[in-house]
């Protein structure tokens, strides 16, 4: 009434964490084994009708690390070159929205572990991916994937704190 009034911009939701620790996963029977976040959980029940294959749920965060597994066949459709061009694809499948998509090497040698993680830039559905292998006998692929329209610039903290949990979770990492 009589006062002008000016547009504001459209503002987000503060995201909060509370501090947390890491847990063990060891399923039973799993070919691998690892730390994650105790604010997070374990959940088998994803409908892909492949054996060791998992998601880690961040309820309070909106976020799944999509984990699957493969067992190699060195001269089968599982052979360790299709499983890595599978998961390179994958990665560069989101390249139409990525700003960047930078990759680093992993390697271990005392506990066989190779791989490669992606850090995808910009608003694309998934942030983070990688993959780790002993390059004989096992492949782990993961994917982190929000459920909402991804906007990096609204995402920052929260990727920032999934890319830490990530990073912990490849470190912990063992095949059994």
């Amino acid at each position: 009434c009589g006062r002008y009034s000016q547009p504001r911009p459209y503002g987000y939701y503060r995201i909060g964490v509370p501090k947390y620790g890491y847990k063990a996963m060891e399923m039973k029977g799993y070919p691998y084994r690892f730390e994650y976040a105790d604010i997070a959980y374990i959940d088998t029940q994803v409908d892909h009708g492949e054996p060791y294959w998992m998601d880690v749920v961040y309820p309070s965060l909106n976020a799944r690390i999509h984990c699957s597994y493969k067992q190699i066949e060195p001269n089968g459709t599982a052979d360790l070159r299709h499983l890595t061009d599978d998961a390179v694809r994958f990665v560069f499948d989101h390249a139409i929205k990525a700003d960047a998509i930078p990759e680093q090497g992993y390697t271990n040698p005392e506990a066989r572990i190779y791989g490669v993680y992606y850090d995808l830039e910009g608003n694309t559905a998934s942030p983070v991916q990688f993959f780790l292998t002993d390059s004989t006998h096992h492949f782990f692929r993961a994917a982190l994937y929000y459920n909402c329209i991804p906007n990096s610039d609204s995402l920052a903290p929260v990727n920032e704190i999934m890319r830490r949990d990530i990073h912990h979770m490849i470190e912990s990492f063992r095949w059994q």
